[in-house]
Order: structure tokens, then C-alpha cells, then sequence
């Protein structure tokens, strides 16, 4: 099977969703969106984990997404979050994006129940069935406790309504094998920021980053580069930006990332319990490091 055509190529900011008094601040989050787009940014996914999807409730989940689709206007792709552990939630709330416009659909693994390898391929052919926009799988096993191996992939690829995935295992050896068994029928994405540049000399195409929601001009920079094969240019950015990534994730994701746009002036730091707001050393530490890249961030 030839490849299938991309949701986007490039830098994709899985966006946070900013909070006030309790609520989606939906003035913030437009903010958000225009200047992320503004910046040059590829697609957009909201109601990711960084859109801190787990804390909505199924009216507000809906409404951010909808939301999000009429803002962007077709400016930019939309991806939604829309993944669940439970297969007839996670196509109800799918068929919603579908409807109001999602350009995909981002499905992670199943988390807490899990599933064996034929579980997984089963589940996730079953919502590419059943949903009109492409699915995106996504593989993040250090937060669902459930990965999605090679075997699997090779089957999942041969969906025509599976087109990609967020690879976010963090274990480079399974990319380069991840890449040589699928690379050429489903697009790869780095799903993490510190693996940007290795993962798109591998041919991946992009990133979903958490990076982006601070530094979208040079997130969206750095995969251009790998784009046009310039990776000096990568490497070098992906060096220039390891610090501000790693002070973004010096504690769960997406904490930090909210404490950073909170103290950019885009938002509040609310958060919804189980996170919980940083500590005051690593506000301190945080703030420090966003001061060392004056003038690159937003």
C-alpha cells in the first residue's frame, strides 16, 4: 500500500486549555489559536494530554472542540483528541468532531484496562471504520501503560482510514524499526520535543509538540528544516531549545507548559485537580529559564 495523504507536515502544537474561575477561558484559548497560527505553526490538536482532556467534562470535551474547528477556520488543520479506554465513548465522541469539522482524529492507546496486541488492532480498526475523518494513533506508554508493537503497526497500516501516528515511546531503536516496517504507508510524528530532529532524520514527518504552545515560530522552524534537509539548521535549534524543553517537563506535563504561557500573559495557571500547581522553586527555576530565551518565545 502507497501512502496516504498527510494531515500536515511539520511542527503541530497540541494546545492547552487555558482555565478561569473553574471554566474554559474561551477568550484565551481564541488568543491562543490566532497566535499560534500567526506564528506559522502547521495544524493544531486540542484536547490532547497537554489540553488536559481527562479533566473535561464530555460537554466541555465536545465544546473545545467545536470551538477550536470554527476559530481556525481552515486555516491551519485541527486534530482532535477524541480517544478513550472504552470503544463505543471513544466513537460517540469521534462522530462529534466528525460533525463539526475536525480535519482527524488523535486516538491514543486504551489506558488502564489496556489491551493485547489483537485487542489493539481490533479497537483501533474498529473506530477507523466507523469515523469519516483519518485517525491518528497514539503511542504514549509511559502514561497509558500499553504500547502498540511493531507487529501491530504493520497491521494497522493497512487501514486506509488509519494515516499516522504520535510516537511518543521515547525509545529511538524502536523508531528506526518503527519507520523501516511502516514509514512508507503511515506518516511518523514525534511525540516527543526532545526527539525531534533524530525522529525526522528517520523520515519522520513532524511533530505533535508541547514545545510549540511557547515557541511556535522555531518549533514550526526546526521541522522545516528537516522538511527541506537542512538538519545542521535542525540540530542546531533542537540543541538551542533542549533547556526550554526540558524545564517543560520538570514535572507532569502539561503543568509546566500552563505555568509558562501563564507567566507569557496567555492565560491563567489554573489547573483541575489531580495536577496541581508547581512548587515555588520550580516556578522559580521555570521563569528563569523563559528569561534566558527572551525575545524567541511568544
Amino acid at each position: 500500500m502507497k501512502g496516504k495523504e498527510p494531515v500536515f507536515k511539520g511542527a503541530a502544537t497540541a494546545i492547552i486549555t487555558p482555565f478561569r474561575n473553574g471554566e474554559v477561558d474561551y477568550d484565551a484559548l481564541g488568543d491562543i489559536i490566532d497566535t499560534q497560527i500567526a506564528s506559522g505553526i502547521d495544524a493544531l490538536v486540542v484536547c490532547g494530554t497537554t489540553g488536559e482532556a481527562s479533566t473535561l467534562t464530555d460537554e466541555e470535551h465536545r465544546e473545545v472542540i467545536k470551538y477550536t474547528v470554527e476559530k481556525t477556520a481552515k486555516r491551519v488543520p485541527v486534530i482532535a483528541g477524541t480517544g478513550s479506554n472504552d470503544y463505543a465513548y471513544a466513537v460517540d465522541l469521534s462522530l462529534h468532531a466528525c460533525e463539526v469539522g475536525a480535519d482527524a482524529l488523535l486516538q491514543v492507546t486504551p489506558y488502564y484496562n489496556k489491551a493485547s496486541q489483537r485487542g489493539l488492532v481490533q479497537y483501533f480498526s474498529k473506530i477507523a471504520d466507523n469515523v469519516t475523518a483519518p485517525v491518528i494513533l497514539y503511542n504514549v506508554p509511559s502514561r497509558t501503560g500499553c504500547a502498540i508493537g511493531i507487529d501491530a503497526y504493520k497491521e494497522l497500516a493497512q487501514h486506509p482510514n488509519i494515516v499516522a501516528t504520535k510516537e511518543a515511546c521515547g525509545d529511538l531503536s524502536f523508531i528506526v524499526k518503527l519507520c523501516r516496517a511502516v514509514g512508507d504507508v503511515i506518516d511518523i510524528y514525534s511525540g516527543n520535543d526532545d526527539q525531534i530532529v533524530p525522529m525526522m532524520s528517520l523520515g519522520a514527518k513532524g511533530v505533535i509538540s508541547v514545545l510549540s504552545n511557547v515557541a511556535p515560530a522555531k518549533t514550526h522552524e526546526m521541522a522545516a528544516a528537516c522538511l527541506n534537509g537542512d538538519f545542521s539548521l535542525g540540530a542546531r535549534l533542537q540543541l538551542e531549545y533542549l533547556d526550554l524543553i526540558n524545564a517543560l517537563f520538570m514535572t507532569v506535563n502539561p503543568i509546566p507548559v500552563k505555568e509558562a504561557m501563564a507567566l507569557l500573559g496567555k492565560c491563567t495557571d489554573e489547573l483541575r485537580l489531580p495536577l496541581c500547581n508547581m512548587t515555588a522553586a520550580e516556578n522559580e527555576k521555570l521563569a528563569s529559564v523563559l528569561a534566558s530565551y527572551e525575545g524567541r518565545l511568544l
